[in-house]
């Protein structure tokens, strides 16, 4: 049970600790929870899981327990993407579900995250209820137990997805732009499915590393810009016909935007560029991350509108989103979602969506108008290694290292939501926070000009490495 944690997304480990009876033992705290939540008779459970070589069978482990403790279950027939499973939930209001992925990690690696009846990634509450509950398996009698069954999880998705998108745009229909779109499913669980919704919606798509491989070539299916080389060759190479790349990770639940004169999109100026065009035709707030950019705040401020500050993790920012109606939620590492879809980052709607976008004015001219508007930002990020059980030693022997201006700028505030977030008269800053996913403690910076950034990232690794 010690081994068993529930970090920022759900619990991931590698192979060695992620084990067939641990994964039962979460199988049944699951069902537990819900059996204790009154959740038992609320319909089946739905468990979805990613490409990875272990993944179906890890799925089918949980399937049996919690069949064994009275639940029915629902199930894909092969890996699709986190995004869905979190809609099916919302779709046939069901009690909770489950997705078996590590996302972006290497093979090595696999992980579970529960998602309640909401749709939203689970809080700490559950997340806490949950491990509280981590017992070896408990069957009802053989009579009592449930059944499995296989479902689409596909065309509702599809179906949310193209409606939702016509409600903000008045179509989604791209035939008429004449669009052609290179995708990169990284061998994940976006493959026949992200590329499915582009070719419905009337796009042309050029399909690379669209067929399974559960080693991911030998890599992690993490949408960095080393990872997608031959995208960026593919969209930048005026020889080629591609307008656009869009890269998935490994479930599916964030992407990477690939431009002709950017090449690799940064994360923020997407998120920025998306907020921008859906306020030409609605109204609202915008839910960021501590970690992602300023630029978001001075958009939000041209429009009037406010902006809502929270922790790394999608689950805040989901929470957020519910409490102040916002009209997007996001973060730097890619994953969004707009208000009227499931709280939940979906990197096959927002796929959609950017093609959409890239229709209606190429990105890169959206993207330059944004910076000469409100100015250029440039963000990055270094990670430091820091075991995991040392994480919150090291923080706490940070406060007290924290300085009182950083290359002869002042601190004007620290913002401890999440780790130290340090900031500047200059409107530049520095964050120090643990990830929760890796044994790393990650360093971000955000200034007007790439020598600042390098600048700030030098003194936050510094300050943080002798504690390490």
């Amino acid at each position: 049970m010690e081994t068993i944690s529930f970090g920022t997304d759900g619990w991931r480990a590698t192979l060695e600790e992620f084990t067939a009876p641990r994964v039962r033992m979460v199988g049944q705290a699951v069902a537990t929870y819900l059996a204790d939540d009154g959740l038992a008779d609320e319909g089946p459970v739905v468990i979805g899981y990613d490409a990875r070589e272990t993944s179906r069978g890890f799925a089918e482990e949980l399937a049996r327990v919690l069949c064994a403790n009275g639940f029915d279950v629902i199930m894909p027939a092969r890996d699709r993407p986190t995004p869905l499973v979190a809609h099916a939930i919302v779709d046939r209001d069901l009690p909770g579900g489950l997705a078996v992925t590590a996302s972006h990690n290497p093979p090595e690696y696999n992980g579970v995250k529960f998602i309640p009846g909401d749709g939203a990634p689970a809080l700490p509450a559950v997340t806490d209820a949950i491990a509280a509950r981590l017992a070896e398996p408990d069957p009802l009698p053989e009579a009592d137990h449930g059944t499995v069954r296989e479902v689409d999880l596909v065309g509702p998705h599809a179906d949310a997805a193209v409606e939702l998108v016509a409600a903000v745009t008045g179509s989604a229909d791209l035939s008429a732009a004449d669009l052609t779109v290179a995708y990169d499913a990284i061998y994940g669980s976006g493959r026949d499915t992200t590329d499915a919704l582009l070719e419905r919606a009337g796009v042309s798509v050029e399909r690379l590393r669209c067929e399974r491989d559960p080693a991911f070539g030998g890599g992690a299916p993490e949408p960095a810009p080393e990872n997608l080389e031959t995208l960026i060759e593919r969209v930048t190479d005026d020889e080629t016909d591609a307008d656009l790349g869009i890269a998935n990770d490994g479930d599916a639940d964030r992407l990477a935007v690939v431009t002709p004169e950017r090449g690799y999109l940064d994360e923020n100026l997407f998120f920025a560029a998306l907020y921008d065009y859906l306020l030409e035709n609605d109204t609202g707030a915008v839910v960021r991350t501590v970690s992602t950019t300023y630029l978001i705040d001075r958009i939000a401020d041209a429009y009037g509108e406010d902006v809502h500050e929270v922790p790394v993790g999608f689950k805040w920012v989901a929470d957020a989103m519910a409490d102040h109606d916002a009209l997007v939620g996001g973060e730097e590492s890619g994953g969004f979602t707009v208000r009227g879809h499931v709280r939940e980052k979906d990197g096959v709607l927002m796929a959609l969506l950017a093609a959409t976008m890239h229709a209606a004015e190429p990105l890169d001219d959206r993207v330059d108008r944004l910076l000469e508007t409100h100015g250029t930002v440039v963000q990055d990020k270094r990670s430091v290694a820091c075991p995991d059980d040392e994480k919150s030693r090291v923080l706490e022997a940070l406060e007290a290292e924290i300085p009182d201006s950083v290359a002869g700028t002042d601190v004007e505030g620290v913002n401890t939501a999440d780790g130290f977030k340090l900031q500047f008269a200059d409107g530049s800053w520095l964050l120090i926070r643990p990830s929760g996913t890796e044994p790393v403690l990650r360093v971000y910076a955000e200034a007007e000009d790439e020598p600042r950034v390098e600048e700030l990232l030098a003194v936050g690794a510094e300050l943080v490495e002798p504690l390490v």
